[in-house]
C-alpha cells in the first residue's frame, strides 16, 4: 500500500485563498492600507535572489505589498544593523525578512535579534524562539511551523510519538525539536557527531530530515509505518532522505519537491499578514 503524499503545495495554494480574503478585509477597515513585508538582501548571491523573489512574489499574489532593501556585498554589520532599526521604526512595515546567508563580514545573528519581535515574521530572534521553546505567543521559525501546519493539516498524531529530527540548525532542527516536544511527541535529536545513528532513526514513528546533505538518511533506515517529513532540497530535486523506496513503506511522506517548500514560504506569508492584524486591530 502506497504512503499518504502530505502535500504542501496544495495545502499552501489553498491557504493564499485565504489570506487573500484576510488581506482585503484589512485593507477595506484600513482605508486601503495593505499588510507590507520589508525583505533584505545583502550581496549578490543568485539563489538568495531568487527565494526572496518568491516570497515577493507570494505577497502580490495575496494583495500583500513589500518593501525591496538590496544592498551590496561589501556591507557591514552597523550598515545592516541601522537599516534593520529604520525598518523597526516604519509604522507601515509588518513584518522583516533578512535573507539567510549573509556576507562573512556581517555578524548575522546580531542582525537577526535586531528585529523587532513583533515583526520577526521569519521566526529567527533569539527571543522569538525562547518565547516559542516556553510556549508563549510568538511566531515560529518558517520552515519548522510550515512542517507543523502540514502535520496538522493531515490530522498526524504526534502525542505520544516518537520523533526523530536529524539536524540542529538555529532555525530548523533546533525550532523543530521544540515544536514537536511543544505537541507532546517525545524527541531526539540527531546530528554529525550522533553515535547510533541508524539506531536511533529505526525507532523513530516520525523522522525529520534536516541535515542539509542530498539522501543522507537512507530508506531501510526507516521503519515500516513511519510519517516521514524531508526538509531538504539539493540539484536534482532530491532532499535529505532517500524517499523513493519510503514512499512504499511509509505511512506518509512529504514530496520533494512539493511538499515542506511551499509551505515555507507561505508561512512566511501569513505569519506577515498576522502581523498586520494584530497592528491594525
Amino acid at each position: 500500500m502506497s504512503a499518504q503524499v502530505l502535500d504542501g503545495k496544495s495545502l499552501a495554494t489553498q491557504t493564499e485563498a485565504e489570506l487573500t480574503r484576510r488581506v482585503a478585509q484589512l485593507k477595506q477597515a484600513n482605508a486601503g492600507r495593505a499588510p507590507i513585508l520589508a525583505t533584505i538582501l545583502v550581496g549578490a548571491d543568485p539563489a538568495s535572489a531568487t527565494y526572496v523573489k518568491m516570497k515577493q512574489n507570494a505577497c502580490k499574489r495575496i494583495g500583500m505589498e513589500s518593501i525591496a532593501v538590496e544592498l551590496g556585498e561589501e556591507t557591514t554589520t552597523e550598515q545592516l544593523l541601522a537599516k534593520i532599526n529604520e525598518l523597526n521604526a516604519n509604522l507601515d512595515c509588518h513584518g522583516i525578512l533578512l535573507q539567510h546567508p549573509v556576507p562573512a563580514q556581517i555578524d548575522e545573528r546580531a542582525c537577526f535579534d535586531a528585529i523587532a519581535v513583533e515583526k520577526d515574521v521569519d521566526g529567527v530572534t533569539c527571543l522569538g524562539f525562547g518565547r516559542m521553546a516556553m510556549n508563549e505567543p510568538a511566531y515560529g521559525s518558517a520552515t519548522p511551523q510550515g512542517i507543523m501546519r502540514i502535520l496538522q493539516a493531515y490530522d498526524i498524531e504526534l502525542s505520544g510519538k516518537h520523533a526523530v529530527v536529524v539536524g540542529r540548525s538555529p532555525i530548523l532542527g533546533k525550532p523543530m525539536a521544540l515544536m514537536l516536544l511543544n505537541a507532546n511527541a517525545t524527541v531526539t535529536i540527531c546530528h554529525s557527531k550522533t553515535q547510533n545513528l541508524v539506531a536511533l532513526i529505526k525507532q523513530a514513528d516520525i523522522v525529520v530530515g534536516a541535515v542539509g546533505r542530498p539522501e543522507f538518511i537512507k530508506a531501510e533506515w526507516i521503519k515500516p509505518g513511519a510519517v516521514v517529513v524531508d526538509a531538504g532540497y539539493h540539484p536534482g530535486g532530491v532532499g535529505d532522505i532517500e524517499l523513493e523506496p519510503v514512499s512504499k513503506t511509509a505511512a506518509a511522506y512529504t514530496p520533494v519537491p512539493g511538499g515542506v517548500g511551499p509551505m515555507t514560504i507561505n508561512t512566511l506569508i501569513l505569519q506577515s499578514v498576522m502581523a498586520a492584524e494584530k497592528k491594525f486591530s
